[in-house]
């Protein structure tokens, strides 16, 4: 799998890598702002679990939110 450019892990260098997200009550918030959030994806590795990278779904959410 390659996401984002990613293709292996950095901390042990395999390469079958996952996605994982979190939601429901672990949304990312905007800060001052009314919003049900969004969710977060991550890339994950499929050997060791370090979490490679991690991503809203909806970035749009948040802007505005620094003045």
């Amino acid at each position: 799998m390659q996401y984002q450019g990613v293709s292996a892990c950095p901390k042990c260098g395999e390469t079958e890598l996952g996605l994982g997200k979190h939601s429901g009550y672990a949304v990312m918030q905007p800060v001052n702002k009314m919003s049900f959030g969004s969710d977060v994806e991550y890339i994950i590795c499929t050997h060791c679990g370090y979490i490679i990278e991690g991503y809203v779904k909806k970035p749009e959410k948040f802007k505005g939110t620094i003045y």
